[in-house]
């Protein structure tokens, strides 16, 4: 064999074992990103089934415990149990807006699937008797109030008469069942004629927020208005319907 020739045959040797060195390296090199990134998979699910196990300890994260521990402390307070210390003023914001009374809804039969549901519910009343109860408190011949700013307007067989009122504090009651609810009381700033000196709003709430439903006692006597416990009106929106009122009730 000649000289070139052989230098030839070993040159393509020596490049054809350089190049299955080299497809080696590259397969073990491949082999080991691979098992690297299988390891960080596993641990980053491990990272996250921590998380997992932190955030849904028993099947509720922090925030839903937060939640429900708040859902907890509002119906509390809707009920009438709450510390002097968490009663806070509040403004006529809270009641701003166009309001119609429940009464003509007991009179004409929509809500007494509402006082179904409490006889159901509680055992305590026939559905007889808790409409008898419901329509002592809620009677009334004031059919809508409407509140802009610090003006009340009452209206009666469909026309209104309205005046300025004042913040004048609230005052904590007790009831005989032990628990307690707020009045949120406002004065007469002039002297309208035909208008109470005083409105008082209850609606199971202490502190600013705006109200979806509350009972509203009037009259001229500051103190006596504060012992009515038996006569309730009591004033939805008035964008709501009869049943929309009804099924608000029964959610409470």
């Amino acid at each position: 064999m000649k000289v070139g020739k052989l230098i030839i045959v070993l040159v393509t040797g020596f490049l054809f074992v350089l190049a299955g060195c080299q497809d080696s390296n590259q397969s073990k090199s491949d082999s080991d990103q691979k098992k690297v990134g299988e390891t960080a998979s596993v641990a980053n699910d491990k990272e996250k089934g921590k998380e997992s196990e932190d955030n849904d300890e028993h099947g509720h994260s922090h925030g839903d415990k937060h939640n429900h521990a708040h859902d907890e402390e509002a119906k509390k307070i809707y009920e009438g149990y709450f510390e002097d210390d968490q009663v806070k003023d509040r403004n006529f914001s809270d009641w701003e807006g166009n309001w119609q009374s429940v009464y003509p809804y007991l009179l004409d039969g929509t809500l007494d699937e509402v006082f179904e549901h409490k006889a159901e519910e509680k055992g305590d009343k026939t559905k007889e008797e808790y409409k008898a109860y419901y329509k002592n408190g809620y009677q009334t011949n004031v059919e809508a109030i409407n509140i802009k700013g610090d003006k009340v307007t009452f209206v009666k067989d469909g026309k209104g008469e309205t005046g300025k009122y004042t913040y004048d504090g609230y005052e904590i009651l007790t009831y005989e069942k032990g628990n307690r609810g707020v009045r949120y009381i406002f004065k007469l700033a002039d002297n309208a004629a035909g208008l109470p000196q005083y409105i008082q709003f209850s609606d199971h709430r202490i502190n600013p927020s705006n109200s979806d439903h509350y009972h509203l006692y009037w009259g001229d006597d500051r103190k006596a208005l504060l012992n009515e416990v038996e006569h309730w009106p009591t004033y939805y929106p008035a964008k709501l319907s009869g049943h929309e009122i009804a099924h608000e009730m029964m959610d409470h």
